[in-house]
């Protein structure tokens, strides 16, 4: 029988509108070119995950000159979400409209943020997220509390929060997706970068695809890679092309949802030659500026597991140049010697040294959308050419944390920026917009050129922002289910 609805993708987009349209009674197949990700030895370990690469697939990408790279991506169900550092954080309410940065000017979103508060309350509800919305004078209006308290700080983290305090700053919780005393169950690690393979973290696959699946209508078709969508001259699409297991198939609903990551949903509307009448398809790549920051004290050791409970966002708003933006400040999961000895390369005494002394933070400012930053093909190569903006800002960010950590009592401060093998929150291939002339989505996701395709992940980011773009993705993924629902789309 044929499904009301194909979802391709199974991460934190595809995942959510499945949860969300599957009491419906709608049939939903969900296609996902990966498998489950079972639980095994490697799973927390540090030497294979980063040294050894034990999950990273098997995929080259290209730059425009040639260059070959592997991106990072991961292939499972739950997509990405299965190694995120489950941050769940609203944007804030300005970057909705036109936001000065020194880089340039926001486009700002086509839509509020207070129409959208109610689904960043509903995604926060359904992923468990723990954090507390009074800590961060920045943190934007919340129509409810988070359902759960957040993560409590480690002893070396409740030090570092109290000697930020004392320079001035006004640290705050992260707003996360994790039980933590079932993640420590399994094994004492880190959960960021780390999957997740027992539900102690709340990613697409633990979450969403869970929902789902309580329901018969919901099927999950693993291995499953879409290679083409095919549409009719009055522009529907009329089916979905995919390999199962070496053996190519073809599925039909009167609705599909592509949900395959800010890259490939842009690269399958490419092969498709679908939904490009603006020319906006894999255009405004943007790939947060990012980098690692350590600081040390050679006399204090840092004996945290997890490490990652703690924000700062005193530069989010202000901060730089003619008072416009810097970023977010929040923590890493707890690096290890292993992890630095392999990325960083450094001797393994070194890296054990450097490693059991430093509290290791992560800064991220916003890269502005641009059309020349895209992702294009050249026969079946997949090029991306990122184009990264508002630098100065991310470099000023990076040199006042270095600062104030100083000032803080951390005499060695580190840095190392994320480079493009390290996808950094992809979006923005597919944005969403009013005017079909400059945007290839509406505000509801749905294609201009296609009445019965949507395209619910990263891609429809109008801008980055310089937070974590999972709880906004799941947010908008509940608002176009409603959509879907409530005009009795697909049914």
């Amino acid at each position: 029988m044929e499904p009301d609805i194909v979802i391709i993708g199974s991460g934190i987009g595809g995942a959510t509108l499945a949860a969300a349209l599957a009491p419906t009674g709608r049939r939903v197949v969900i296609l996902e070119r990966g498998r489950r990700l079972a639980d095994c030895p490697e799973a927390r370990d540090d030497k294979a995950i980063f040294g050894r690469g034990h999950f990273r697939p098997d995929e080259i990408w290209f730059t425009p000159e040639g260059a070959a790279f592997n991106p990072g991506n991961y292939y499972y169900v739950g997509g990405n979400s299965k190694f995120y550092g489950a941050v769940l954080i609203r944007y804030r309410a300005e970057d909705f409209s036109p936001l000065r940065h020194r880089g340039g000017t926001t486009p700002g979103w086509p839509i509020s943020y207070d129409a959208f508060e109610p689904w960043y309350q509903a995604a926060e509800e359904l992923y468990q997220v723990r954090g507390d919305a009074g800590q961060d004078p920045s943190e934007p209006r919340h129509s409810g509390a988070y359902p759960h308290a957040p993560v409590p700080d480690e002893p070396a983290i409740a030090d570092l929060r109290a000697r930020l305090r004392r320079v001035g700053l006004r640290p705050a919780s992260l707003p996360l997706g994790v039980d933590i005393a079932r993640w420590l169950d399994r094994a004492r690690t880190p959960w960021d970068a780390f999957p997740d393979t027992t539900g102690a973290k709340m990613d697409a696959e633990t979450v969403g695809i869970a929902r789902a699946l309580a329901h018969p209508n919901v099927t999950l078709e693993t291995g499953a890679l879409a290679t083409r969508l095919v549409a009719g001259a009055d522009g529907r699409v009329t089916a979905v092309e995919y390999v199962k297991d070496g053996v190519p198939g073809r599925i039909t609903a009167p609705l599909v949802v592509l949900s395959a990551g800010a890259v490939n949903s842009a690269v399958l509307l490419l092969r498709s030659g679908l939904a490009n009448r603006s020319d906006q398809v894999g255009r405004n790549f943007m790939n947060h500026n990012s980098s690692a920051v350590l600081a040390l004290h050679p006399l204090r050791r840092n004996d945290a597991i997890y490490q990652k409970t703690l924000m700062v966002n005193d530069f989010y708003l202000t901060g730089g140049v003619d008072g416009t933006p810097l970023g977010n400040i929040q923590l890493l999961g707890k690096i290890s010697g292993p992890i630095l000895a392999a990325t960083a390369r450094l001797p393994a005494p070194l890296a054990n040294w450097v490693a059991s002394h430093a509290i290791d933070l992560y800064a991220m400012s916003e890269d502005l959308p641009d059309p020349a930053s895209r992702v294009t093909l050249a026969g079946e190569r997949i090029v991306l050419d990122w184009r990264r903006s508002n630098w100065a800002a991310h470099e000023a960010l990076v040199t006042k944390l270095k600062g104030l950590l100083r000032r803080a009592g951390f005499p060695i401060v580190l840095s190392r920026a994320f480079d493009r093998r390290t996808p950094s929150h992809q979006c923005g291939t597919a944005r969403m917009g009013r005017d079909p002339a400059t945007s290839v989505l509406d505000i509801f996701c749905r294609a201009h050129d296609h009445p019965n395709l949507f395209v619910v992940d990263a891609s429809f980011l109008p801008t980055s922002a310089a937070v974590n773009p999972a709880l906004t993705i799941a947010a908008q993924a509940l608002r176009v289910a409603d959509h879907i629902t409530s005009r009795d789309l697909g049914a």
